[in-house]
């Protein structure tokens, strides 16, 4: 199984759309890692194609903080519909793909949940505990491929915003379950400039 991987959108619908379709002939699922939303700025375009894609998709940390304001939920323009789908959906999904076991965060498998996972982080050690083939998670919004007590940990980085050192470049992922070759791709965030042709490479599996 190909599974595409997308993760802190935070309301940039262009560039998720951009990755949408690029994804959409190359593999057989997306997978949602959370933040498609910007702190208390819901996007209808957004979570809408989301939704009626039908891709599974947990929630992040900025869907949580907007689904506690009722000022920001009941905004003029935000699609109540839209939100009451938001609410149903999972803040973790454990689901078995191709024989292959997944865990799927936005943050951290472990308590308090919201631990960002950068490579080295110390937490990285418990992911013997999951009985786990595969841990997606976004939330650092910096790409990330290590193995650790033999679960592969994946992050394809943000879509909408990125904070990886020395690049403007936005990215998204494409995991092999088969293989476990993780391919990430790339391309030029428009805010910084000009759109550019996306750039794909292989993360090292560490």
């Amino acid at each position: 199984m190909r599974l595409g991987l997308v993760s802190d959108v935070h309301c940039n619908a262009a560039l998720f759309e951009r990755a949408l379709d690029e994804l959409g002939p190359d593999v057989d699922e997306v997978l949602l890692l959370g933040d498609l939303i910007h702190e208390y700025r819901f996007s209808n375009e957004v979570v809408g194609r989301a939704l009626d894609d039908g891709l599974r998709y947990v929630l992040g940390n900025h869907e949580l903080g907007f689904l506690k304001n009722p000022a920001a939920v009941g905004r003029p323009g935000v699609d109540q519909v839209l939100v009451g789908k938001l609410r149903d959906r999972p803040l973790r999904i454990d689901v078995e793909i191709g024989g292959k076991r997944l865990v799927v965060v936005h943050a951290s498998p472990f308590a308090p949940y919201n631990d960002y996972l950068f490579s080295g982080s110390p937490l990285l050690k418990r992911c013997g505990e999951l009985d786990a083939d595969f841990l997606l998670l976004g939330h650092t919004h910096v790409p990330m491929a290590e193995r650790h007590h033999g679960t592969l940990v994946v992050n394809p980085g943000s879509i909408g915003e990125s904070r990886d050192p020395g690049t403007a470049m936005v990215s998204y992922a494409i995991l092999d379950t088969i293989s476990e070759e993780v391919e990430l791709r790339r391309f030029r965030n428009p805010a910084y400039g000009v759109w550019g042709p996306t750039e794909r490479s292989t993360l090292t599996v560490a």
